[in-house]
């Protein structure tokens, strides 16, 4: 019993530490946050400090951090506003979106006959790179992955991603400038209603337990709790090979519906809150993984598979977005931070954006970021299941 409550402490607040150490140090910030839960949660499962019977505790808490932090993550969401989007800016976002399709298919096509149920997997790239982590985590429960199986796909992810990311910060722009035009500094303004400072507290977490802050916050998390039962509840009235799948559409559409009223969107910290239970179901399911099994030669054939699809999907998909772009006219900062956006999630564009220089294009490239978090998981079953 003491075991179990000190795995609990464990895992409910070095993720806590975690966000601290990112928001005080510069190394811990660049390294990201959830790359550092994967990495400590699979020290943790790997040193023989878990019992075997601590089974049913992580399977609990991965199946309750997801469901919760959707809500969270959507209600910074604002439908209205994503309506008064630029132009230029939204047709980046459905050329991206596209490019990620066709490179998935193309994958899942060249490779489906060395992995099998290699149609989950698709489904899962599609979400994780339209929205990022959360959807890649929604997306294996939905499908019902295995655990290791989804601890290698993401661990893989996390290296190709690592090279991508280096690219992008230092020599991407002037590449893409070869072919594509140049950022016009006098559209700027294409989602007037944001604030600048918006940018600033985009992951920060400061002053979250002051009142004004926390009581909404508290509201907004039994909104959440809520839409979790509503989304359960609602999924036992199928069978239950699909009854995760329901739940979690049922709890997306419901957070992006209660994004779309002003006191709900207004609350602040929702999307932080959010992503504390994804760092939370990072640690937990990074420990459940044995890097022995992972390493065998069965697993070694995966690894491989996994490793040339995920190229293909992130670097194949950024190419095919840079020629769409140079067919519609796109410039090269959109298309680099619709790119962004789509595959690093939001928090990593104001990091490229600065690598940019082009400080403009924060708050766009940001709101096309949560739109892949609300639209990640849809998109995703959908490519599942067409393909299976």
């Amino acid at each position: 019993m003491i075991t179990k409550i000190l795995v609990i402490l464990f895992y409910l607040l070095f993720p806590v530490l975690v966000i601290y150490l990112c928001n005080t140090y510069s190394f811990f910030r660049k390294t990201g946050a959830i790359v550092i839960c994967y990495l400590v949660g699979l020290l943790f499962g790997n040193l023989n400090l878990l019992h075997e019977d601590i089974g049913s505790l992580q399977d609990t808490l991965t199946t309750i951090t997801i469901p919760l932090a959707i809500p969270l993550l959507l209600f910074s969401e604002n439908i209205r506003k994503v309506i008064k989007m630029a132009r230029t800016t939204f047709i980046s976002l459905l050329l991206g979106i596209l490019s990620v399709l066709i490179m998935v298919f193309i994958g899942y096509y060249l490779l489906r006959s060395n992995v099998s149920d290699l149609w989950k997997i698709s489904g899962m790239l599609i979400g994780v790179y339209t929205g990022g982590t959360p959807n890649l985590a929604a997306l294996s429960e939905m499908l019902n992955v295995d655990e290791e199986k989804y601890i290698m796909i993401h661990t893989t992810d996390l290296v190709v991603g690592a090279f991508v990311l280096l690219f992008l910060l230092t020599i991407a722009q002037r590449f893409f400038l070869l072919f594509l035009k140049p950022f016009n500094y006098k559209v700027i303004d294409e989602v007037k209603d944001y604030k600048s400072d918006s940018v600033s507290e985009f992951e920060s977490y400061t002053g979250i337990f002051s009142k004004q802050v926390l009581i909404p916050l508290l509201k907004a998390f039994g909104l959440s709790i809520f839409f979790f039962a509503a989304g359960g509840g609602l999924s036992l009235l199928f069978k239950s090979n699909n009854q995760t799948v329901v739940a979690i559409l049922t709890i997306t559409t419901l957070g992006i519906i209660a994004s779309m009223f002003p006191e709900i969107n207004k609350i602040k910290k929702t999307f932080q809150l959010g992503m504390y239970f994804i760092l939370i179901f990072s640690l937990v399911v990074a420990s459940m993984a044995d890097v022995e099994k992972m390493i065998n030669r069965e697993q070694s054939v995966f690894l491989i598979s996994m490793l040339l699809y995920i190229i293909l999907a992130v670097v194949g998909a950024l190419l095919l977005h840079g020629i769409f772009s140079w067919i519609f006219g796109i410039d090269a900062d959109s298309f680099l931070i619709t790119s962004v956006a789509l595959s690093m999630s939001p928090p990593f564009v104001p990091v490229v954006a600065a690598a940019l220089k082009n400080k403009p294009i924060v708050v766009p490239g940001i709101i096309l970021g949560i739109i892949g978090y609300a639209i990640g998981n849809y998109l995703g079953i959908l490519v599942a299941y067409s393909l299976k």
